[in-house]
């Protein structure tokens, strides 16, 4: 019977640990810029590139062969 109640002692030292972090959370108001961050990847670069034209002019840039389009077949579809 002493193992119940040390069960529901730790669960409940978790449930308020959770609520402390939880409202902690909330008065820092760290989540509030989450939406901004998500769309920041799909911001147009403003960045000047790092390359300066004679660096460029001297390495020759890295050649990447064509890619094709991915073409769906059982292997790479994500519903069952």
């Amino acid at each position: 019977m002493s193992i119940v109640v040390m069960q529901v002692f730790v669960s409940l030292v978790l449930v308020a640990g959770s609520l402390v972090l939880f409202l902690h959370s909330v008065r820092q108001r760290d989540f509030d810029h989450a939406d901004r961050l998500a769309l920041a990847p799909l911001d147009e670069d403003t960045a000047p590139d790092s390359q300066s034209p004679t660096s460029a002019s001297t390495t020759p840039a890295p050649t990447t062969p064509a890619k094709s389009p991915c073409k769906q077949d059982e292997s790479n579809t994500t519903t069952p």
